[in-house]
């Protein structure tokens, strides 16, 4: 029996699965419809294509997806087991609890054990631990079958969901961090103060500024599926909090720069504008 099957071949899911196989694993995953570089991808990963009903034949199915596509993910493994016994279930998408729930209720009285999962640090890479996989609502500890082929995963003790709230609190830290500091960069750089930021953040935030410095950048080609995960994390807070709105408006500025990116990337050019001069001339205004 192949040990896992993955639902997304992108670049988190093809490293994820690329970490398995090399622990020895074999991984399944269905490219129907899929684009060429996702298919690129998964074959250099060493994924073995399959139908969607093959997929049920691995211990453990994964779903690494954008968020918007979390429950769609869902229901496909929902209606392929009402044709045939399904693995336990594991969502390891950016969602908040409340969508984990409608997301679980998908397979009410299937009979198929739905795991709550959060990953979070970069795709794995040869040589370095992480990213670090968070579990919840994994009584039976299906979950342990990861650590088996390489994966570090932490069990949280807190219901199904917890491990969501966990990701939507990081990542509201994390990338909102990312799209705050881009906000006001391209802000800086619309009030000819954008040099003058820099030279500041650099002498007095040293860490945001690296932070910024290599982050902004990395940000660019998934900043379309950000979108979608400040959205999540305004629902995770709630209509009664008022932070709940600026994650509503963070969503609004990862759809502007995913726009842009597609489009005329005048945003993008202003942001490696303000990041490149800086860096040409940063070794005199360090401190």
């Amino acid at each position: 029996m192949p040990n896992f099957a993955i639902i997304g071949a992108g670049a988190m899911g093809s490293a994820v699965a690329k970490r398995l196989i090399d622990h020895g694993a074999t991984v399944l995953t269905c490219l129907e419809g899929r684009s060429e570089q996702t298919i690129a991808r998964a074959k250099a990963a060493g994924m073995v294509p399959v139908s969607r009903l093959e997929l049920a034949k691995a211990e453990l199915i994964l779903s690494i997806v954008p968020p918007a596509e979390a429950i769609k993910v869902a229901e496909l493994i929902a209606n392929i087991s009402a044709k045939t016994p399904v693995p336990p279930f594991i969502d390891l998408n950016a969602i908040a609890p409340k969508t984990m729930q409608v997301l679980a209720a998908r397979f009410d009285g299937s009979g198929v054990a739905v795991l709550d999962g959060a990953i979070i640090g970069g795709p794995p890479v040869a040589g370095k631990s992480g990213p670090s996989i968070y579990v919840s609502g994994d009584s039976a500890e299906h979950s342990r079958l990861l650590e088996d082929y390489g994966l570090q995963v932490r069990r949280l003790d807190g219901p199904l969901g917890a491990a969501s709230a966990l990701k939507m609190c990081y990542a509201g830290i994390n990338k909102g961090f990312i799209g705050l500091g881009a906000a006001m960069l391209l802000a800086a750089s619309r009030s000819g103060a954008a040099e003058s930021l820099k030279v500041e953040l650099a002498e007095s935030l040293p860490d945001f500024d690296r932070k910024l410095s290599k982050s902004i950048p990395d940000m660019y080609p998934k900043a379309y599926r950000w979108v979608a995960e400040m959205q999540e994390i305004a629902d995770f807070l709630g209509a009664g909090d008022p932070a709940a709105a600026i994650f509503q408006a963070m969503a609004d500025v990862f759809s502007r720069l995913a726009e842009d990116v597609e489009g005329s990337r005048a945003l993008i050019a202003q942001l490696d504008e303000i990041l490149c001069s800086h860096r040409a001339s940063g070794a005199m205004v360090m401190p």
